[in-house]
């Protein structure tokens, strides 16, 4: 069994866990560092960004009420988010985010139907990424300004009011409401509107350019920030690379730091989601390994880049 293989093993049963588990008792709670969306009805357990919005919003005084039951409830779930993010880091997002699998879904249909991924120059990539952090900044302040400048309620949750998970994930479990606009008034059109528009825009996005959300997502930027505390590490012996650049070729989301680290060990980058296709496609033993804590999951091996080809197919096919 190849990495790939077991990655998309492990996201189906994430899925249907996060998208279900909750109509079998099953609750991960609601701290958790990958976009399993709360509006799924029987869900299993849904994005710390939701929390993080609704306890930013509660705080009339945030410093005064900090030892408030509000306030050690919102150091409950920053605190589990930390330890679950840290635990884990990206592999929230490459082996358990069921918005992820979602992607990777249309990423699929794209290859099965021969049509070449979309290309971004790197300039306008270089573009794109301060948007998570804006996003993330957003759904802060808002909610900042609800509790303390009198901004009306109707703003509240203003990342979820337009998180393209909201009108889509839902669909799995038979809700389509999500979808319709609601004419209560004039912010909470303008919130449906840009909802469903959003997320069209998205589903056309992820279609044509493999992980093209991940891009966007503010919680990548929550993960990395705890990058020095987790116990996973991702690392390149760069005196052992012969700069064949499969890694880069082969990355879904187009990641250049792996091929040209010269100098330090560390390669997890902000927008990398340890999905551990650049390990599987180096074909020098133990140039790029993934650990947790001082122990190896998984390193670079010539052999296993071989295998594949032994049976006259090739490691992996993105269709770039």
């Amino acid at each position: 069994m190849t990495v790939n293989v077991l990655r998309l093993i492990t996201q189906h049963g994430m899925f249907l866990l996060l998208t279900y588990g909750g109509r079998v008792g099953i609750s991960l709670g609601n701290a958790l560092p990958c976009l399993s969306c709360p509006y799924i009805s029987g869900c299993g357990g849904y994005c710390y960004l939701m929390a993080m919005q609704s306890n930013v919003w509660g705080f009339a005084m945030p410093l005064a009420d900090i030892w408030s039951a509000r306030g050690l409830e919102a150091l409950y779930y920053l605190g589990l988010f930390a330890l679950l993010a840290a635990l884990l880091s990206k592999f929230w997002c490459g082996w358990i985010c069921p918005f992820g699998l979602i992607q990777d879904w249309l990423s699929l249909l794209r290859k099965k139907l021969g049509i070449r991924e979309a290309q971004l120059s790197w300039r306008n990539r270089d573009r794109l990424k301060p948007i998570k952090y804006i996003l993330l900044a957003y759904l802060i302040i808002v909610p900042l300004l609800i509790a303390h400048a009198g901004l009306s309620p109707d703003f509240g949750l203003p990342f979820c009011q337009i998180c393209p998970a909201k009108p889509i994930m839902p669909l799995f479990a038979g809700i389509t409401r999500h979808l319709a606009l609601d004419f209560t008034n004039s912010i909470t059109l303008v919130f449906s509107i840009l909802s469903v528009g959003i997320a069209a825009g998205m589903l056309v996005g992820m279609f044509f350019k493999d992980r093209f959300f991940c891009m966007f997502c503010p919680m990548l930027v929550l993960i990395h920030v705890l990058k020095k505390i987790s116990p996973v590490r991702f690392e390149k012996a760069v005196d052992g690379c012969v700069g064949c650049g499969n890694c880069h070729r082969l990355c879904p989301v187009d990641i250049r730091d792996v091929h040209e680290q010269r100098t330090q060990k560390d390669v997890l980058s902000e927008d990398c989601m340890l999905c551990l296709t650049c390990s599987e496609s180096c074909p020098q033993d133990e140039v790029l390994t993934v650990k947790f804590f001082k122990w190896p999951l998984f390193s670079s091996s010539g052999n296993y880049v071989a295998r594949p080809f032994s049976k006259g197919k090739p490691l992996h096919d993105h269709n770039k």
